[in-house]
């Protein structure tokens, strides 16, 4: 039902998470990350609260491998989940419990993880991962490209009608919070286009945030 790639960018410290799943909203109940923290991925047959009880053991100084078996020991129906997880220091863990759906691959990289379940092939999940290892460039614009790696290697068994993109940096709010709630085909084109349409304005919106005064013109109507 879900595939997803969950990374940070050592140059930057930002965390990001790309996901898309067969379900409505992936991006409302998988993807948890926190600037400075880590990023956490909670799917399958997901249990939302993971991603912050996970999120809440790295902030407590535990490593990514030794949060997630912290949070996952507090649920008893682990079994059903799958769950991937990073630190600040590039450390990835992840699980797939025995009830987990389908074909499904997990796969550590250097510096993301990928994961995923109901799966076409467990090549999807390698690609992803690959992708991302051989790309250059923002987080998110690197995210995308894992994503759309793993939909054009087959994907998920089904079709996929939901994706997001969430990336936290330096602030206490999401730089980017895209989502795809509902598309009948190829959400993760959807996706890519919401990213070109915000991308060159990403920053006009943090600095919106931080110091109005030196806010570019919103460009709308009473805004003369």
């Amino acid at each position: 039902m879900t595939i997803s790639i969950t990374a940070l960018c050592p140059d930057t410290g930002q965390f990001g998470i790309a996901i898309s799943s067969s379900s409505i909203a992936v991006g409302a109940r998988c993807p948890w990350l926190q600037a400075g923290v880590g990023a956490v991925s909670s799917q399958n047959i997901t249990l939302p609260a993971l991603g912050q009880k996970t999120l809440d053991q790295l902030q407590a100084g535990l490593t990514a491998d030794k949060a997630l078996k912290a949070a996952l020991a507090e649920d008893k129906f682990s079994a059903y989940r799958q769950v991937t997880a990073i630190d600040a220091h590039g450390n990835v863990a992840c699980f797939s419990g025995s009830e987990t759906l389908g074909i499904h691959h997990m796969v550590k990289g250097f510096n993301c993880v990928a994961a995923g379940n109901m799966l076409s092939d467990k090549t999807v999940i390698d690609a992803m991962v690959s992708a991302f290892e051989e790309s250059t460039g923002e987080l998110s614009s690197r995210l995308l490209i894992a994503l759309n790696a793993g939909v054009e290697a087959g994907g998920e068994a089904g079709p996929e009608h939901s994706a997001a993109l969430k990336v936290v940096d330096d602030y206490t709010w999401p730089l980017v919070d895209l989502r795809v709630d509902w598309a009948d085909q190829d959400p993760v084109g959807e996706l890519a286009k919401l990213w070109q349409e915000y991308e060159p304005q990403m920053l006009a919106y943090v600095t919106r945030a931080l110091d109005p005064r030196q806010a570019p013109s919103y460009g709308v109507p009473g805004d003369e």
